[in-house]
């Protein structure tokens, strides 16, 4: 299969440093988006050691994972969180409490594999509709799974707070989806920079028409539009 890629990342308009990072990496068919968090310098080492980490290790275990995908991503997800956690406990205290989401979207064959820790995102989109394919790993999305309403969820104190990260603490578990590729499909792969700021439906809108760039800049120029508060990584892939 032939794919098209665009990957644009942006530092919003509040922020000082972009603590996102990002990987295309067209060889091993993988693409990742990890979105850092713990202090001025903490969050942009966890995201670019997760994804450093995460790339390694694939490459190092190519045998098994064409065997195992599911169970090759979780280890590496593990490896990655353990890796961070010690680097922020042991070799650099200064970045104590640094952690990352990461979601990892990684084409083998006629499929993609999925993994996800945190509220990062992937989302589909087919034929007019869109569907988020993650599930955020985040205080607001346990209450909605509770039972709280959307409209009550907009004014929860803690809303933004994740509750699973990547090297917070030294174990991780990473859920892992796994679905056929098919021709058209276009996939949204975000940090929350871009789900938090705007609707499901605005983003729908966004992925309609143009070249997988276009739809990546309007997507970004739609977060900043509705503030910008955070910074906003985009990969879109087309099928072919």
């Amino acid at each position: 299969m032939k794919f098209e890629v665009a990957a644009l990342t942006d530092v919003g308009l509040k922020r000082e440093i972009n603590q996102d990072s990002i990987l295309v990496d067209y060889e091993l068919g993988l693409f990742i988006v990890a979105d850092g968090m713990g202090g001025h310098r903490g969050g942009e080492v966890a995201s670019a050691l997760a994804v450093e980490t995460l790339q390694d290790f694939l490459k190092r275990h190519w045998g098994q994972l064409k065997k195992s995908p599911k169970r090759i991503l979780v280890e590496a997800y593990r490896e990655a969180s353990a890796r961070i956690h010690h680097k922020s406990t042991v070799d650099s205290p200064e970045l104590m409490g640094m952690g990352t989401t990461m979601v990892v979207f990684l084409i083998l064959d006629n499929k993609a594999y999925i993994a996800n820790v945190g509220d990062s995102r992937v989302y589909l989109s087919r034929e007019g509709n869109l569907w988020q394919l993650t599930e955020d790993h985040s205080l607001i999305n346990e209450q909605i799974k509770a039972g709280m309403v959307e409209e009550e969820s907009n004014n929860l104190v803690g809303r933004n707070v994740i509750t699973r990260s990547v090297g917070f603490e030294r174990e991780v578990v990473a859920d892992v989806i796994e679905r056929h590729l098919q021709s058209e499909d276009l996939y949204i792969i975000c940090s929350d920079g871009l789900s938090s700021l705007i609707p499901n439906k605005k983003i729908a809108e966004c992925c309609q028409k143009g070249h997988v760039k276009e739809i990546g800049q309007r997507c970004i120029a739609e977060a900043k539009k509705a503030g910008g508060d955070d910074n906003v990584s985009v990969i879109v892939i087309k099928v072919g």
